[in-house]
This record gives C-alpha cells, structure tokens and sequence, in this order.
C-alpha cells in the first residue's frame, strides 16, 4: 500500500482528542504532505494550553504512522492561526444550513451598493470562471468587488481564488470573509471539509444562502458578483427573494442546447422581476498557439443573435484557451496577468461600470 494523504488521514482519523470528539470531527488536521517516506502535517490549536493537552494525541498520531510500511519519519507541527491571536479567531460555530428566518420583503446587504447575480441555465458553460475573472477585472478598474459562490452543491471559488482555511467567527454569529486578488470573497465550500457533500433539501438551501448574504461582514462594496448554480432551483429563488438584486448576467456558449437552457434562466429572472443586466458568449473562440488558426468548437455568435431577438445587451465574446483552466487551477485567475484574454474580461467589467453597475 502506498502512503498518501488519504492514507495518513484515514489511519488518524478516529484518534480520541481531550474533551471528547475525534482528529476528523474538529477538523484540526492542515497542510499533509507525504514525500520521499516523510509525513508531515499541522495540528490547528487554539492555544498553548490546548497544544499541551494534545500532546497524546501527537504521540498516538506518529506511532500509528510510523507503523505504515514506506513511512519513515513523521513531523507534526502545532499552530495556531495566522492573523489575529487565537483566542480572537475561533472556527465559526454557527451553523450552516439551518431553515431560514422569516423576513419582510428583500433585505438590503449593509455597505452594498450593488448586487448582480450571474446564472446559467445549465452547468459547464464556464460560468464560475466568468464570475472569478470578472470579480478580478473589476478590482483592477479600481472597484471594491465582492465574490459569493453560491454553488452550494459544486462550489468552486476557493480552488479558483486560491483561497484556504476556514473563516473566522468571533461571536459565533457573523463570519469573516476571505480576501484574494483584491476581492473579497465567501463560500460554503469554505466551511466544510475538503470532498465534502451538501446533502440539503430546499429549506436548507434557502437557509444557507440568507446566512451568506446577511451574516457576512462584507463592508463597503460597490458590486457584490453572485455565482449561481447551474438550472432555476431554490438558490435563485431564496437570493431574489431576500434580497434586492440590481441585475443578472446569463453566461453561455453558443451552441443551441446552452442557449435553450439561458432561455429559461432569462424567463425566471423576469418572473422573479430581476432585470438581465446582458448576455456573455464564452468559450466563443480558440485560436491555436502553433499556427494562429481561430476555431469555433461550439458555434459563435449564437449568444449575440440570442440577445438581439430578445432585445438585451450583449456583453462581449470570451475565448476558449488552455490558460484560463490552468490559471483557474492553480487559483490565479486569468485576469490577473496581462493578454488578450485579460482584455477581454476588462472590457466586459468596463460596460458594468459604464453602466453604472458597478
């Protein structure tokens, strides 16, 4: 058996700790690495004296791991975390998920002068790569931008932000968002384990999302981006619902089967009375980086012909290229760097500016 960090997880994980409750449950494991037969991990505490009440747990941890063929040595580091004094930064001990509280009509979000949802009507046209890049573009035109992933199901923003760790609550009722590339942003994908999955009927859905937005201490913004999930379910319903929305942007690519499900996304916007701020084609084009050859794999203009017959703005094209998945992979999003790429996004937040949206 190989050792990786599924291997060193797995073998610690029922480790008892002081005060009941398991390694697993309090979720106090980071940074595992295993190379070359070393293992080497963190212990996320909350104080000294937390550090000297695990010690047994550290010494079972290692004799456990010691005892994998293949390991060895192993290396267990206790911290706290970074940024303020432990005592000041514990996990949120809210819970997530929970039904939602009753409301009088939608509610604005302190200190946010606009919030845009951008929806799809169905998943894999690149919708979360086109909220990442666009909260990024318009950070760099000088915005205070906002990002909520409200994938609950599929959230995505913290591997293509390159954002880490769990927000902090220090009343146990509001939570501290992230901040990366001048956006500040929040996820749900933040407050669960790595792989885990939402099992959450709608209520609980509905619930999580007014906890995003109301429970959030997202200051000043001039533009709150929200990513929707793929389709018209509860999430969209809950957000246009509870709180007042400026607008929304539909993401497609421009083939037929994307456009009949944008279709829908733009019919519910205007039963939820949500004005479509515009349509963006992405994936329209990819242009070769050997030859210079521009290639249409899923059509081209379909998403402009689509806003023309509806009579809506059309944003702007954005390509197809290799970069885009390897930036949104390695959690820099493409429109950090400079290129024809970046210009495109810059041009897309530069209409939400001169459109006063932003």
């Amino acid at each position: 058996m190989s050792v990786d960090r599924e291997v060193v997880l797995r073998e610690i994980s029922d480790i008892t700790i002081p005060g009941g409750g398991t390694l697993a449950r309090a979720d106090l494991v980071r940074a595992v690495t295993v190379e070359n037969g070393a293992v080497r991990f963190v212990l996320e505490v909350g104080s000294a004296e937390a550090a000297k009440a695990l010690q047994p747990v550290e010494a079972e941890a290692k004799r456990r791991l010691m005892a994998l063929p293949g390991v060895d040595s192993v290396s267990i580091v206790m911290t706290a975390p970074a940024g303020r004094p432990a005592a000041q930064q514990p996990a949120p001990s809210l819970k997530v998920g929970g039904h939602p509280t009753p409301q009088a009509g939608p509610q604005p979000i302190p200190g946010v002068k606009h919030v845009i949802a951008i929806g799809s009507g169905k998943g894999g046209v690149g919708k979360s790569t086109v909220s990442s890049n666009l909260a990024v573009a318009l950070a760099k035109a000088g915005r205070k931008v906002g990002l909520l992933d409200a994938d609950i199901y599929g959230p995505s923003q913290p591997r293509m932000m390159g954002v880490s760790g769990r927000p902090a609550s220090p009343d146990g009722q509001r939570i501290e968002p992230m901040h990366a590339h001048g956006v500040t942003m929040m996820s749900i994908g933040l407050m669960l384990k790595e792989g885990e999955a939402v099992v959450w009927r709608g209520p609980m859905l509905m619930g999580a999302m007014q906890q995003l937005l109301q429970q959030v201490n997202w200051g000043e913004l001039d533009v709150l981006l929200i990513d929707l999930p793929p389709g018209t379910g509860d999430v969209q319903l809950s957000l246009c619902q509870k709180t007042p929305v400026s607008g929304a942007i539909i993401v497609s690519t421009p083939q037929d089967v994307a456009l009949l499900d944008a279709r829908r996304a733009i019919n519910m916007f205007d039963k939820l009375k949500t004005p479509v701020l515009g349509l963006v084609e992405n994936m329209s084009s990819y242009t070769c980086p050997k030859c210079g050859h521009e290639a249409h794999l899923f059509g081209h203009g379909g998403v402009a012909a689509e806003a023309q017959e509806l009579g809506l703005p059309f944003l702007g094209e954005l390509p197809l290229q290799l970069e885009v998945r390897l930036a949104g992979d390695a959690g820099r999003p493409v429109a950090l760097e400079p290129g024809a790429t970046a210009d495109a996004y810059a041009r897309l937040a530069d209409r939400l500016v001169q459109g006063g949206m932003a």
